[in-house]
């Protein structure tokens, strides 16, 4: 069972996700906290596995609640859910140890799954935030390494799927490009993380970008 703190300054967009997350087996929210300063404490009275953290929220938000309990040493993984897709929004929840970065028009199902995955380690970010992560990551690096060049011995059906989880496609958008089921390209990501050594999708989606000029077609 995966206990999730909810942050969020407003009750109804709480009770929503709280209805959410317990119509699951294996989810079960163990608190709510409407501010920052709320957040902190019951991080720490309740340890839960994940922290579902607003951004703007009145006195202390979300950014500076975060990072004080990542310092705090909280077992606790924070996928942020906001509104907002900028970066000035984005790159400051990463620097104070947000785990992953979605908005709220994110679909119901992705954001259980995406609970679900953050809380076993993996690094969630919406499309189009993990594209322009991945360029920023590519473009502010002066050099790649061997190792970020090297191809592995991929099959082209795994090509297809690096160079699309490369350009910040989801699951459900490379199934409908490749005309393959989502378990499929789930089967596929998970085996390119193994042969790569990327150990979650940001990485694998960083690999692909630098290496989309060497990898033979």
């Amino acid at each position: 069972m995966i206990s999730v703190l909810l942050v969020d300054d407003q009750r109804l967009v709480r009770a929503g996700l709280r209805m959410l997350i317990e119509s699951t087996e294996d989810l079960r929210v163990v608190g709510e906290a409407a501010n920052g300063v709320e957040a902190i404490r019951l991080a720490a009275e309740l340890t839960p596995d994940l922290i579902l953290m607003d951004l703007r929220m009145p006195g202390l938000d979300g950014v500076a609640a975060t990072e004080s309990i990542v310092r705090g040493g909280a077992r606790a993984k924070i996928l942020v859910l906001t509104t907002f897709d900028d970066d000035d929004h984005l790159f400051p929840a990463l620097a104070a140890g947000a785990t992953g970065y979605l908005v709220k028009d994110t679909e119901p199902a992705d954001l259980l799954a995406a609970i679900r995955r953050t809380a076993e380690g993996d690094m969630l970010f919406s499309p189009p935030l993990l594209r322009r992560l991945v360029d920023r990551v590519v473009t502010t690096r002066d050099e790649a390494t061997e190792s970020d060049t090297a191809a592995p011995d991929l099959t082209p059906r795994e090509r297809e799927v690096l160079a699309l989880v490369g350009e910040g496609f989801g699951n459900q958008e490379i199934a409908d490009r490749l005309h393959l089921g989502v378990t499929t390209v789930k089967t596929h990501i998970a085996n390119l993380m193994e042969k790569t050594g990327r150990d979650n999708r940001v990485r694998l989606a960083v690999y692909a970008s630098r290496i989309s000029g060497t990898e033979p077609r």
